[in-house]
Protein backbone atom coordinates (compact mmCIF):
# COMPACT_ATOMS: atom_id res chain seq x y z
CA UNK A 1 0.00 0.00 0.00
CA UNK A 2 1.06 3.31 -0.87
CA UNK A 3 0.24 6.68 1.25
CA UNK A 4 1.92 9.66 0.20
CA UNK A 5 1.34 13.24 1.52
CA UNK A 6 2.54 16.37 0.59
CA UNK A 7 1.14 19.31 1.94
CA UNK A 8 2.27 23.58 2.63
CA UNK A 9 0.24 25.64 5.12
CA UNK A 10 -0.73 28.70 3.07
CA UNK A 11 -1.33 32.39 4.11
CA UNK A 12 -4.74 32.93 2.64
CA UNK A 13 -8.56 31.71 3.54
CA UNK A 14 -9.59 28.34 2.07
CA UNK A 15 -12.00 30.06 -0.55
CA UNK A 16 -8.68 31.63 -2.07
CA UNK A 17 -7.08 28.09 -2.24
CA UNK A 18 -9.47 26.36 -3.52
CA UNK A 19 -9.39 28.41 -6.51
CA UNK A 20 -6.48 27.45 -7.08
CA UNK A 21 -7.86 23.40 -7.42
CA UNK A 22 -10.85 25.24 -9.48
CA UNK A 23 -7.81 25.73 -12.04
CA UNK A 24 -6.32 22.75 -12.55
CA UNK A 25 -6.14 22.17 -16.14
CA UNK A 26 -7.49 25.38 -17.05
CA UNK A 27 -5.97 28.04 -19.34
CA UNK A 28 -4.74 29.71 -16.30
CA UNK A 29 -3.71 26.56 -14.26
CA UNK A 30 -2.14 27.72 -10.89
CA UNK A 31 -1.90 24.58 -9.45
CA UNK A 32 0.04 22.45 -12.05
CA UNK A 33 3.89 22.95 -12.38
CA UNK A 34 3.35 22.99 -16.74
CA UNK A 35 6.66 25.09 -16.35
CA UNK A 36 8.38 22.09 -15.98
CA UNK A 37 6.51 19.03 -15.83
CA UNK A 38 3.92 17.26 -18.20
CA UNK A 39 0.37 19.76 -18.61
CA UNK A 40 -2.44 18.19 -16.89
CA UNK A 41 -5.30 17.87 -19.27
CA UNK A 42 -8.90 17.14 -19.97
CA UNK A 43 -10.86 15.23 -22.56
CA UNK A 44 -13.53 18.49 -21.13
CA UNK A 45 -13.87 20.94 -18.66
CA UNK A 46 -12.60 20.12 -15.14
CA UNK A 47 -15.69 17.90 -13.67
CA UNK A 48 -16.79 14.58 -12.20
CA UNK A 49 -16.38 12.27 -15.41
CA UNK A 50 -13.46 14.38 -17.27
CA UNK A 51 -10.45 11.74 -18.35
CA UNK A 52 -7.34 12.31 -18.75
CA UNK A 53 -3.95 12.95 -17.07
CA UNK A 54 -0.43 13.98 -17.36
CA UNK A 55 2.03 12.33 -19.70
CA UNK A 56 2.25 8.17 -18.95
CA UNK A 57 -0.17 9.14 -16.07
CA UNK A 58 -4.05 8.59 -17.00
CA UNK A 59 -6.43 9.17 -14.38
CA UNK A 60 -10.40 10.26 -14.42
CA UNK A 61 -12.34 12.71 -12.12
CA UNK A 62 -13.83 10.25 -9.50
CA UNK A 63 -15.40 13.36 -7.04
CA UNK A 64 -15.23 17.00 -7.19
CA UNK A 65 -16.17 19.93 -4.78
CA UNK A 66 -15.41 23.42 -6.38
CA UNK A 67 -13.13 25.35 -4.18
CA UNK A 68 -12.09 22.44 -1.83
CA UNK A 69 -11.29 19.10 -2.93
CA UNK A 70 -11.14 16.63 -6.54
CA UNK A 71 -9.87 12.96 -6.44
CA UNK A 72 -8.64 11.53 -9.74
CA UNK A 73 -8.96 7.83 -10.22
CA UNK A 74 -5.93 5.97 -11.73
CA UNK A 75 -6.67 4.60 -14.75
CA UNK A 76 -2.88 3.90 -15.86
CA UNK A 77 0.33 3.04 -15.58
CA UNK A 78 -0.54 -0.59 -15.62
CA UNK A 79 -0.64 -1.73 -12.15
CA UNK A 80 -1.75 1.50 -10.24
CA UNK A 81 -4.87 1.05 -8.47
CA UNK A 82 -6.04 3.61 -6.37
CA UNK A 83 -6.47 7.92 -6.44
CA UNK A 84 -4.41 11.25 -5.80
CA UNK A 85 -6.65 14.27 -4.83
CA UNK A 86 -5.47 17.61 -3.75
CA UNK A 87 -7.74 19.11 -0.54
CA UNK A 88 -7.66 22.48 1.11
CA UNK A 89 -8.06 22.62 4.40
CA UNK A 90 -9.10 25.62 6.35
CA UNK A 91 -6.90 26.73 9.62
CA UNK A 92 -8.54 29.35 11.09
CA UNK A 93 -10.04 32.83 8.62
CA UNK A 94 -6.79 33.47 7.08
CA UNK A 95 -4.68 30.25 6.72
CA UNK A 96 -5.28 26.87 5.13
CA UNK A 97 -3.03 23.70 4.14
CA UNK A 98 -3.02 22.81 1.12
CA UNK A 99 -2.55 18.80 0.33
CA UNK A 100 -2.33 16.48 -1.90
CA UNK A 101 -2.52 12.61 -0.59
CA UNK A 102 -2.09 9.75 -3.36
CA UNK A 103 -3.62 5.91 -1.84
CA UNK A 104 -2.74 3.14 -3.84
CA UNK A 105 -1.91 -0.09 -4.05
CA UNK A 106 0.00 -2.06 -6.75
CA UNK A 107 -0.44 -4.64 -9.08
CA UNK A 108 2.39 -5.64 -11.48
CA UNK A 109 4.87 -3.98 -13.29
CA UNK A 110 3.98 -1.00 -10.77
CA UNK A 111 5.67 -3.00 -7.92
CA UNK A 112 9.08 -2.78 -9.78
CA UNK A 113 8.22 0.98 -11.80
CA UNK A 114 6.86 2.90 -8.94
CA UNK A 115 9.65 2.72 -6.13
CA UNK A 116 12.03 2.92 -8.72
CA UNK A 117 10.86 5.55 -11.39
CA UNK A 118 7.00 7.12 -10.55
CA UNK A 119 8.14 8.07 -6.82
CA UNK A 120 10.91 10.26 -7.34
CA UNK A 121 9.05 11.95 -10.32
CA UNK A 122 5.73 12.13 -8.40
CA UNK A 123 7.29 13.70 -5.32
CA UNK A 124 9.36 16.21 -7.09
CA UNK A 125 6.65 17.33 -9.49
CA UNK A 126 4.26 17.53 -6.20
CA UNK A 127 6.50 19.76 -4.31
CA UNK A 128 6.71 21.71 -7.58
CA UNK A 129 2.79 21.90 -7.41
CA UNK A 130 2.84 23.29 -3.83
CA UNK A 131 5.62 25.77 -5.14
CA UNK A 132 3.12 27.32 -7.56
CA UNK A 133 0.07 27.01 -5.15
CA UNK A 134 2.75 29.00 -3.04
CA UNK A 135 3.47 31.29 -5.30
CA UNK A 136 -0.15 32.07 -6.65
CA UNK A 137 -1.67 33.10 -3.96
CA UNK A 138 1.29 35.21 -3.24
CA UNK A 139 0.98 36.97 -5.95
CA UNK A 140 4.91 36.41 -6.19
CA UNK A 141 7.19 34.53 -8.50
CA UNK A 142 7.74 31.15 -7.81
CA UNK A 143 11.30 30.23 -7.24
CA UNK A 144 12.56 26.82 -9.18
CA UNK A 145 13.67 23.89 -7.15
CA UNK A 146 16.26 22.35 -8.01
CA UNK A 147 15.94 19.11 -9.00
CA UNK A 148 17.62 16.25 -7.33
CA UNK A 149 20.12 13.82 -9.34
CA UNK A 150 18.29 11.12 -9.41
CA UNK A 151 15.01 13.01 -10.93
CA UNK A 152 17.62 14.48 -13.43
CA UNK A 153 18.12 11.13 -14.39
CA UNK A 154 14.88 9.84 -14.27
CA UNK A 155 13.30 12.40 -16.45
CA UNK A 156 16.61 11.81 -19.15
CA UNK A 157 15.96 8.86 -19.26
CA UNK A 158 12.32 8.98 -20.23
CA UNK A 159 13.28 11.71 -22.84
CA UNK A 160 15.64 8.99 -24.15
CA UNK A 161 12.73 6.16 -24.32
CA UNK A 162 10.35 8.86 -25.57
CA UNK A 163 12.34 10.32 -28.33
CA UNK A 164 12.77 13.75 -27.39
CA UNK A 165 16.31 13.47 -26.20
CA UNK A 166 19.58 12.18 -27.90
CA UNK A 167 20.77 9.71 -25.69
CA UNK A 168 24.03 11.24 -25.17
CA UNK A 169 22.40 13.58 -23.08
CA UNK A 170 21.11 11.17 -20.49
CA UNK A 171 24.83 10.13 -20.04
CA UNK A 172 25.42 14.21 -18.90
CA UNK A 173 24.07 13.36 -15.14
CA UNK A 174 25.92 9.93 -15.49
CA UNK A 175 29.14 9.47 -13.47
CA UNK A 176 31.78 7.83 -15.70
CA UNK A 177 33.49 4.53 -14.60
CA UNK A 178 36.71 3.96 -15.67
CA UNK A 179 36.44 0.29 -15.44
CA UNK A 180 33.96 0.59 -18.94
CA UNK A 181 35.94 2.92 -20.60
CA UNK A 182 35.65 6.07 -18.43
CA UNK A 183 32.22 7.25 -20.57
Amino acid sequence: MVHNVHERRLPVPAAAAGELIDSLAGPDDRLWPRHRWPAMRFDRPLGVGAAGGHGPVRYTVEEYRPGGWIRFRFSAPAGFHGYHEYEVIPEGDRDCRLRHRMEMTMGWPAWITYPLFYRPLHDALIEDSLDVAEAGVALARARPRRLGRTVRVLRSMAGVLRGRVPARSASHYVKADPSHGGR
